[in-house]
């Protein structure tokens, strides 16, 4: 299974991962200086039986970015994950929803969304995970974590499960928060400047999802350019 890098896309991409396929997808929007920008995309993607596929987004500008979810596991065996990291500064807004359903039995999904939000910056999530009558022995997880840089950020969440079978394992859950103040003062009780402190807690912030990345060669790179973008921010 190769990586795929996905960059900037626009409008709606449509993929349909037949039985036993597995795909895995790396989706870069950079719309930052003279290409800062609206930009929604909306994604309609399809699972046959025994088909796997991985997302991860790197959303590191735009003036306004959404991107709109819409994933159906239609096989048994089916798999899917999903994870994204979004960096907002000045007054930029991002968005994600995310509609996963599970539509038969046996299948699995995660997700793992975090935000890192400076300046007058604005976050959303919007997340529902549906599990229809029938799909049982279904697991699935969803998580957003928000990181506020600033104290005019705002980030917004609503994680949603929509359950009508009865043997499954499903969660979910979010997080708002700031940086660790008291990692903040270890830091620089050991000479660490602070800006290359908060700069730290932030990469490790967003490391969870940059792991994802199965490539070392491409998530390398993916790193540096994050680590590039918050030093932008700082």
């Amino acid at each position: 299974m190769e990586v795929q890098l996905i960059t900037n896309p626009e409008g709606r991409l449509q993929m349909a991962l037949e039985a036993g396929a597995s795909a895995e997808y790396l989706v870069l929007q950079d719309g930052t200086g003279a290409a800062a920008r609206e930009c929604e995309v909306a994604y309609a993607i399809s699972l046959a039986e025994g088909a796997s596929l991985k997302m991860v987004f790197l959303s590191l500008g735009g003036t306004v970015l959404r991107n709109r979810l819409r994933v159906s596991l239609q096989g048994r065996h089916a798999a899917c994950d999903l994870a994204g990291i979004c960096l907002a500064d000045g007054r930029q807004e991002m968005d994600y929803d995310v509609l996963l359903t599970h539509e038969v039995p046996q299948c699995a999904s995660t997700q793992l969304f975090k935000n890192i939000v400076g300046g007058h910056g604005v976050t959303r999530f919007h997340g529902l995970i549906k599990v229809v009558p029938d799909a049982q022995q279904t697991e699935a997880y969803q998580a957003n974590h928000n990181l506020l840089a600033s104290d005019t950020a705002k980030a917004y969440t609503q994680p949603q499960l929509e359950i009508y079978a009865d043997d499954v394992k499903c969660s979910h859950g979010a997080t708002i928060g700031r940086l660790n103040p008291d990692e903040l003062f270890y830091m620089r009780s050991r000479g660490i400047p602070q800006a290359e402190a908060r700069l730290l807690q932030q990469l490790a912030f967003s490391y969870e999802v940059l792991e994802k990345i199965s490539s070392p060669e491409l998530r390398e790179k993916m790193q540096a350019l994050v680590e590039q973008r918050l030093r932008e921010l700082a």
